[in-house]
């Protein structure tokens, strides 16, 4: 059994979920926190937010995208 197959589907799915709003969360802290440090009002947290929703989507479609292969085997396996 591979390590992905030790929780259910809809676990590892909820995961990606959250690594999504992880990554624009933490870039978004980290863009404020450039602002109040240097004062670039509003650009750090602007790209902040761009590159943690480039980011989390990127992640997020690699997911989904190896899901669907996942899926597509099992279909063929069951045949």
């Amino acid at each position: 059994m591979s390590a992905d197959k030790r929780f259910p589907d809809w676990v590892r799915h909820s995961g990606v979920g959250l690594e999504l709003a992880g990554a624009v969360a933490g870039f978004a802290l980290v863009g404020y926190w450039i602002d109040r440090h240097y004062g670039t009002s509003p650009w750090g947290l602007v790209v902040g937010l761009v590159l943690g929703i480039v980011g989390g989507l990127y992640n997020f479609v690699r997911e989904a995208l190896q899901a669907t292969r996942e899926a597509q085997q099992e279909d063929r396996d069951g045949e």
